[in-house]
């Protein structure tokens, strides 16, 4: 039996790079700065956050905004 010493990746697999919140997080940890790329709080969601949560699931309300924003 021979070892495969690499794995075999379609053309268009090989084309993909480091997503930019990854690179952003490695750069941040490289450099001590604060990563602002990846949200991780080190602190409790407030209770009413939490609750308009738990409505927007219950509502099927699941999909994200349009990326310029909605309207309020």
């Amino acid at each position: 039996m021979t070892k495969i010493s690499r794995r075999m990746l379609s053309a268009k697999a090989e084309q993909f790079t480091e997503s930019v919140i990854r690179e952003m997080t490695r750069l941040a940890l490289k450099h001590g700065a604060v990563n602002l790329s990846q949200g991780f709080p080190d602190f409790a969601a407030p209770e009413e956050i939490k609750e308009s949560a738990r409505r927007a699931i219950a509502d099927d309300i699941n999909q994200y905004a349009i990326t310029w924003g909605a309207k309020p």
